[in-house]
């Protein structure tokens, strides 16, 4: 059972009434301590129904959000990132850009080992992007060009 000083950090989680962001807020993200930081281990999150806005038109974009990482010291509470990734649904931004900022932002937060994004989008006009963006520390700078190199081989 975790202490209340290692939920210090978590006021979401539990709470009887969720508020959603309208506008996209990082400030939202919560992080708790990770039990484990000897052990180097993956954690992914699927969002299956990310949503933003084109930032020309203001229609909606449609798709699956897919985030892992080696964590280190903090990890990211899922509420909190639920909430952040709610958060999108009325920011006009393109795919690529979503992407690279959910990355930069949870590098911030938590200061991981290896983190990395992916966005695969519903076609629109007949296109499908699927955006990667990936950031590892230097121990694990060569995880994150074979995780690169894997994604471009996967496209050809």
């Amino acid at each position: 059972m975790r202490t209340e000083e290692e939920l210090a950090g978590v006021s979401l989680l539990g709470e009887k009434h969720t508020v959603y962001s309208s506008d996209y807020n990082p400030g939202v993200l919560e992080t708790f301590v990770n039990k484990h930081p000897e052990n180097e281990y993956l954690v992914t999150f699927t969002c299956p129904e990310f949503t933003s806005l084109c930032p020309k038109t203001g229609q909606p974009d449609f798709g699956k959000i897919t985030i892992s990482y080696i964590p280190r010291e903090r990890m990211v509470e899922s509420k909190s990132l639920k909430l952040y990734l709610f958060s999108f649904r009325n920011h006009g931004d393109f795919h690529e850009d979503c992407v690279n900022i959910i990355m930069k932002d949870l590098v911030r937060l938590m200061e991981p080992r290896y983190l990395e994004v992916r966005g695969d989008f519903m076609p629109r006009g007949g296109i499908s992007i699927i955006p990667f963006a990936n950031y590892a520390d230097e121990e694990h700078e060569s995880l994150k060009k074979l995780r690169l190199s894997a994604q471009l081989n996967s496209r050809f």
